[in-house]
């Protein structure tokens, strides 16, 4: 399962706070040139931000574990996108609806590469900002992408979400 979605957005708290493993992440201190590309008007205590991938995993069952593989959410690192893909059963685009132009891009990848997603809008500050609707139209995504409300700092928030999108994996393979 990949998590996407912009710049902090919540990609590597989400994955942190499911894991059952402690995860492995790529973080790196934002420096002063980073700090010039990368929007922290909104994440002010932000000091760091992942450069290559977050890796954490569940057990669904004895026999089932499942990956979890956060992107790192600037356009410059895009190139890893497809390499963390390869084989993804879907993908949770996570959205701050403060910078909602930040996610188009995720949105748009995974649009393209026909990978089942659903839209969570993170709950910074236990608010978002724009209704489900509204982050749907702004969006533009699809009716039958799921957009849902969580927060990435809750383990069963985070887990509500993960089963939105294998629901669409499962559904997938049925069909």
């Amino acid at each position: 399962m990949v998590i996407a979605g912009g710049f902090g957005v919540g990609k590597t708290t989400a994955v942190g706070s499911i894991s059952e493993i402690e995860p492995l992440t790529t973080e790196a201190a934002i420096t002063e040139v980073a700090a010039g590309v990368d929007d922290l008007s909104l994440t002010p205590q932000k000091t760091t931000t992942t450069v290559a991938m977050d890796f954490g995993c569940i057990t669904i069952d004895p026999t089932l574990k499942l990956y979890l593989f956060g992107t790192p959410g600037q356009e410059r690192f895009g190139f890893m996108w497809d390499d963390i893909v390869e084989g993804a059963v879907g993908g949770l685009v996570i959205v701050d609806t403060r910078r909602l132009d930040d996610c188009y891009a995720a949105v748009d990848y995974f649009e393209h590469k026909r990978i089942p997603f659903a839209v969570a809008a993170n709950a910074f500050d236990g608010k978002v900002e724009h209704t489900l609707d509204e982050v749907r139209w702004a969006l533009d995504v699809a009716d039958h992408v799921p957009v849902v409300v969580f927060d990435a700092r809750e383990t069963g928030s985070v887990r509500d979400a993960l089963l939105v999108v294998l629901e669409l994996a499962l559904a997938r393979t049925e069909s």
